[in-house]
């Protein structure tokens, strides 16, 4: 009788696990936690890989721990100063925060070099707006739609 195997995955014998993919599935799953273990563990394979940073960001931004988020996604910035996802996600946490000048910042530097795929025009117009919003005056606390 043949054994059944466990994995279908296309990672041979002996290749080490794709612990940044796995964390993908996860947080797409909603489960936050696990995803942020498997991000970890692709971190130490990768230190100061600026997309795992990101998705660490994300992930502690969605599990209510937007000082994480901050310190992540300033390492990921650190890291690759023309990063717009990480510029995007900390302009939004800052103004959150209450930091107007240090959103103004980020949110210049991700419409500079802005992502260019169909998804990210609804980011791109958001962050437009924001910014927008924000040189005419301000945006009261109750105004923050990030």
């Amino acid at each position: 009788m043949r054994w059944w195997p466990f994995s279908r995955g296309a990672r041979g014998l002996g290749e080490p696990p794709d612990y940044y993919r796995e964390g993908l599935k996860l947080a797409n799953q909603q489960k936050y936690h696990e995803a942020l273990t498997s991000f970890r563990l692709a971190l130490r394979q990768r230190p100061g890989d600026a997309e795992i940073m990101q998705q660490m960001a994300v992930v502690y931004t969605h599990i209510g721990m937007p000082e994480e988020a901050v310190k992540f996604y300033e390492g990921a910035i650190k890291t690759r100063q023309d990063s717009p996802a990480a510029h995007y996600g900390l302009a939004f946490l800052l103004l959150h925060r209450g930091d107007t000048e240090g959103a103004r910042r980020h949110l210049r530097a991700f419409l500079q070099q802005p992502p260019s795929d169909e998804e990210a025009a609804a980011h791109i117009e958001h962050a437009r707006r924001t910014l927008q919003q924000l040189q005419a005056g301000g945006i009261a606390e109750g105004e923050i739609d990030a």
